[in-house]
C-alpha cells in the first residue's frame, strides 16, 4: 500500500477502537441470539455445533472493497455460483478501500455483519478478538491445496479466522532499460546483499540524467523492514503479538535509507513524499524515472502498464546471507465468515467456491492476488497476462526457500502503516537520526498494539 492508503487505514483503525465497546456488545448480543442456527460457537469442550446444509432458499451477503473492475468481476463470479447453487442467493455489498472499513465497522456495530466478508491482515486480529469472525476450521471449506505458510497467516490462537484469497510477495521491481542506460549489470538476486543494493542504487543515479534515480524511497512501508528483521533472526511482531525486533536492527535499517539519500540513490525527501502519495502510475518506475522499487508482486502488471515496457521481479537483497529467509508469501486479502451468520453452510460453500472452483478462478485470475489454491493457480496460468504470469513464476521460484511467514499482526496493528509513513518522513527530511527514528517508532508501535 502507498502512504495515502496507510493514512486512511490508520484513521479508520482509530475510529474502530473508538467504537470497540459498542461493537463488542453487538457481537456478544448477536452470538446470544444466534441460538441453534448452526453457526460455529464456542463451548466448554471447544467442539463446534455441526454445520447443516439448508435445502430451501437462502440469501447471504458478501462484502468486499475494490475498483469498478473488481466489482464487475465479482458480480460475474457470484452469478456463476448462483447458477451452480440455485438455492443460494448472494447479495453483493461493496465499496472502495477508503470507505470499506468504516462501513464494515458500522454494520457490525449495528448487528448486521455480512455473512462473508473480505479482511486484511492488519484488521484480522481486531475482528477475531471481538468475536466477529467464525473459526473456519469448523466449516466445510477445503484448504488442502493452500500452502501451509499461507494458511497459517490466517490462524490466531489455533483458530482459522481468514483464508487467503490469493498470495503475493514483497519484492523489488526493476527496469532493465534503466540499468542498461546506466551501464550497470542487473544483479544476481540469489546472492546480492543490502550493501550491493545501496551501491547499485547510487551508481545508477550517478550515471543517468538528472531526475532518474536508482530506487524509489521504500522506508514508508513496514513490509520492507519486516523482511530485513526476519533476515536477522527477528520479526516485526512475535508470536505473542509483541514487537519482535531490536532497536539496533531498526536503526541499521533507517541508516541504510540515509545512506541511499546521501549517495543520491533516491530523490530528495520532498519529491519522495510526493511520489508516495501516488500509485503505480506516479511511481518512479511507472514514469521511467527509476531503476528499482519495492512493490508487492501482484502490482507488477499495473506498474509495467504505466511504464509501457517490460519490468522484472527480483528477490529482496540479503536473502543468501540471512539467518533465515526474510521474504514470505503474503495473503493479498482474506475471506472470512461471520460468527453470527444464520447460514454457515451456505457461507462456507461460497467461500469454498471462491477458493477452489477452477471456473471461479478463471474469472478472478489475479484480481485478489494469484490464487491461493495452487491447483487453481496452475489451471489459470495460461490465461494470465504476461506480467501476472511472470509474478506467478516468481512466486513458484520462491516456494522452495520460504519456510514460514510472519505472525498475524496483533490488535492495533492497523495503526502501524501511518506511524511508519510519518516517522519515515521525519527520517528522510533528516529531522530525526536513524537511532531517534527507531526509538520513536518503537514507542509509538508498542502503544498502538498495547504492549
Amino acid at each position: 500500500m502507498n502512504s495515502k492508503h496507510s493514512l486512511t487505514r490508520g484513521r479508520t483503525a482509530a475510529r474502530w477502537r473508538a467504537g470497540a465497546a459498542v461493537m463488542a456488545v453487538a457481537a456478544l448480543s448477536l452470538t446470544a441470539c444466534s441460538g441453534d442456527n448452526g453457526a460455529a460457537t464456542d463451548s466448554d469442550d471447544d467442539s463446534a455445533a455441526p454445520v447443516v446444509e439448508e435445502t430451501g432458499p437462502v440469501t447471504i451477503r458478501f462484502s468486499w472493497w475494490g475498483s469498478d473492475t473488481r466489482h464487475e468481476t465479482t458480480q460475474k463470479v457470484i452469478e456463476l455460483f448462483e447458477e451452480k447453487n440455485p438455492n443460494i442467493t448472494v447479495t453483493p455489498d461493496y465499496t472502495d478501500w477508503g470507505g470499506y472499513w468504516d462501513k464494515l465497522a458500522t454494520t457490525v456495530a449495528g448487528g448486521d455483519t455480512p455473512d462473508v466478508m473480505t479482511q486484511e491482515e492488519r484488521y484480522l486480529s481486531d475482528y477475531a478478538a471481538r468475536g466477529v469472525l467464525a473459526d473456519m476450521n469448523d466449516l466445510p471449506i477445503a484448504t488442502d491445496k493452500i500452502d501451509s505458510t499461507v494458511l497459517e497467516s490466517g490462524q490466531i490462537d489455533g483458530g482459522l479466522y481468514g483464508v487467503a484469497t490469493g498470495v503475493n510477495a514483497y519484492s523489488i521491481v526493476a527496469d532493465p532499460a534503466i540499468f542498461e542506460e546506466a551501464g550497470v549489470e542487473m544483479p544476481d538476486d540469489t546472492t546480492w546483499t543490502w550493501e550491493d543494493f545501496v551501491d547499485i542504487a547510487n551508481e545508477i543515479s550517478a550515471n543517468t540524467p538528472d531526475g532518474t534515480y536508482g530506487v524509489q524511497d521504500f522506508g514508508g512501508n513496514e513490509a520492507g523492514f519486516s523482511i530485513y528483521a526476519r533476515q536477522h533472526g527477528e520479526s516485526l511482531y512475535d508470536a505473542d503479538g509483541k514487537l519482535g525486533y531490536s532497536e539496533q536492527t531498526l536503526t541499521d535499517w533507517n541508516q541504510m535509507m540515509l545512506d541511499i539519500i546521501d549517495g543520491g540513490g533516491e530523490p530528495d525527501a520532498a519529491r519522495s513524499v510526493e511520489i508516495a502519495e501516488g500509485g503505480p502510475e506516479q511511481s518512479l518506475l511507472g514514469t521511467n524515472k527509476g531503476a528499482m522499487g519495492f512493490w508487492w508482486s501482484n502490482q507488477l502488471s499495473a506498474i509495467s502498464a504505466a511504464a509501457g515496457r517490460d519490468l522484472v521481479l527480483l528477490r529482496a537483497p540479503g536473502e543468501s546471507e540471512a539467518e533465515r529467509t526474510g521474504m514470505y508469501f503474503k495473503p493479498a486479502m482474506y475471506y472470512s465468515v461471520s460468527k453470527t451468520t444464520e447460514h454457515p453452510a451456505a457461507a462456507a460453500k461460497f467461500v469454498d467456491f471462491l477458493l477452489n472452483d477452477p471456473e471461479a478462478g478463471a474469472l478472478i485470475l489475479s484480481d485478489r492476488g494469484l490464487p491461493a489454491n495452487t491447483d487453481v493457480r496452475e489451471a489459470v496460468a495460461g490465461d494470465l497476462a504476461p506480467a501476472d504470469q511472470q509474478a506467478a513464476d516468481f512466486l513458484a521460484s520462491l516456494s522452495d526457500d520460504i519456510v514460514d511467514g510472519p505472525a498475524v499482526p496483533p490488535e492495533g496493528a492497523a495503526d502501524i502503516p501511518e506511524i511508519t509513513s510519518r516517522i519515515n518522513t521525519e527520517l528522510i527530511f533528516e529531522r530525526m537520526s536513524a537511532a531517534d527514528a527507531a526509538k520513536q517508532f518503537t514507542q509509538e508501535a508498542a502503544a498502538a498494539i498495547g504492549q
